[in-house]
């Protein structure tokens, strides 16, 4: 993965008051740390940042006054509503250094006809050189059968990387698909424990309200 450049500059404020502040000049305050060194509270630029961050382990250059730090993006706060960069950490790495991070999983292709995927870990854990992330994995469940199951172990990783997660974690599950009775029966069900009473039916309902015809002779 290639090296995005970042200019950061030194953070003095802190508080709230302080990150509003660097915000509202389109910068993201955020804090570089690792390798026993002392935090560095540096700003970031937003834009760039936020362009970065579209692959959640970006390889990060960071020049700082007349030094450069390789960093990787560690936890990012974001405003849950707006969803601009609130606050960023940065690990610190070095070239050759392991790390252990999450990458994203990706199911592709057809499964059986009939069977039903479920999609039970959307990340796993891999420990791979800081320089050399990957991006993510493919799983493929193309023709796989209800009952076929995909665990981490059987994901195929790129070279130099090797799983931190456990091996018997469930990727990908395939069951076989609910009949249309079957779907009917749970939703009533469910609205049986829910409370839920439908009317009878317009039909039933006039019948009921109908007044009885008399057999009383004029």
């Amino acid at each position: 993965m290639a090296e995005i450049k970042l200019t950061a500059e030194a953070r003095t404020e802190f508080g709230k008051g302080a990150a509003r502040r660097i915000r509202r000049e389109n910068k993201v305050p955020a804090v570089l740390y690792g390798h026993g060194t002392d935090p560095l509270h540096v700003t970031l630029p937003g834009h760039d940042l936020m362009i970065a961050l579209r692959n959640s382990n970006a390889l990060l250059s960071i020049d700082l006054d007349s030094e450069s730090h390789l960093a990787i993006p560690k936890q990012v706060q974001r405003d849950p509503l707006k969803g601009f960069l609130e606050h960023v950490d940065l690990l610190l790495v070095r070239k050759g250094e392991k790390v252990v991070v999450e990458i994203p999983v990706t199911v592709v292709g057809e499964a059986a006809p009939g069977a039903l995927v479920v999609n039970e870990t959307t990340e796993l854990s891999v420990e791979a050189e800081a320089t050399h992330l990957p991006e993510g994995v493919e799983v493929s469940i193309e023709g796989l059968q209800a009952g076929a199951q995909v665990l981490a172990s059987d994901v195929e990783l790129p070279a130099g990387t090797t799983l931190a997660s456990d091996a018997d974690l469930l990727i990908v599950n395939v069951t076989a698909a609910p009949t249309a009775d079957q779907v009917e029966a749970e939703l009533a069900d469910a609205e049986a424990e829910a409370g839920i009473e439908h009317d009878a039916p317009e039909s039933d309902a006039a019948a009921d309200e109908a007044p009885a015809e008399s057999t009383e002779s004029e």
